[in-house]
């Protein structure tokens, strides 16, 4: 999922603004509660390939992200591992990657995105744990036995968590944050390997405090960036007075929780 930079035009005669983009690529899984709240402040450019592993997006990361694009990202929020850590098929075939593999992949696609612009930041979020046996009775009959495992999927978070770090890249450790709640296996999933609402909550609250908490400039949390065409105008909702109107364009009370 990407943000890209809205151009807006302000209506007291003043000059365009750029809104701050973020992007999330990764493999089919983005924290759609995070779209509640930035729609307003910045573009969401999603790219979640289902199924992908990193070795297939390190193939068209250039194609994704060109360096002589005139408009760059301000924030790429990427996950893949959780394909990567699929068993290998007897066959040759399928999304396994090799752990010493992944993580050279990472690097890679790291270093492409920060070598986007001074102002890309990035964040990596690594494998999230997953429910072994709730899995096992929702998969697909169509498909050859697929193997995966909790612990596999530790040894994954772990080293995109040492690639992140090596490599100066903000990462959320979803591995560990997920597994924080005693139900975490009954409540993050609704197949026992894809995100329920609660569990992309979570993703939601991790993301959200690494960029409240970066002291990156411009700062890329919500509530630091302008909201777009967010002007007082004759055309909102009219005051209880009836000689006024007011600004709903930073209301909040409406939605379901609220996000710091």
């Amino acid at each position: 999922m990407a943000l890209r930079p809205r151009k807006t035009r302000r209506t007291d005669g003043g000059g365009g603004r750029q809104m701050n983009p973020k992007l999330f690529l990764g493999r089919g899984v983005a924290p759609f509660p995070f779209f509640e709240f930035i729609f307003l402040h910045a573009d969401i450019v999603l790219r979640g390939y289902i199924a992908w592993n990193s070795r297939r997006a390190l193939q068209v990361i250039t194609k994704i992200f060109p360096k002589d694009s005139a408009v760059q990202p301000s924030l790429v929020v990427v996950y893949f591992g959780g394909n990567d850590s699929i068993a290998p098929h007897p066959s040759g075939l399928g999304p396994h990657v090799p752990l010493e593999e992944y993580m050279d992949n990472m690097r890679k696609i790291g270093e492409h995105l920060k070598s986007l612009s001074d102002k890309t930041r990035v964040i990596f979020l690594s494998c999230p744990p997953l429910n072994e046996e709730l899995l096992k009775k929702s998969t697909s009959t169509a498909l050859s036995e697929i193997v995966r495992t909790n612990e596999t999927c530790r040894l994954y978070s772990e080293a995109c968590i040492s690639v992140s770090k090596e490599m100066g890249i903000k990462v959320v450790d979803l591995w560990n944050a997920m597994q924080k709640r005693e139900d975490w296996a009954t409540a993050c999933f609704t197949d026992g390997l894809h995100l329920s609402e609660e569990g992309s909550n979570i993703v939601v609250e991790e993301i959200l405090r690494i960029l409240k908490e970066a002291e990156w400039d411009p700062c890329l949390h919500w509530k630091a960036m302008p909201t777009e065409f967010g002007e007082d105008s004759p055309y909102d909702l009219v005051a209880s007075s009836g000689k006024s109107t007011i600004n709903p364009s930073e209301w909040t009370f409406h939605r379901k929780r609220s996000w710091e």
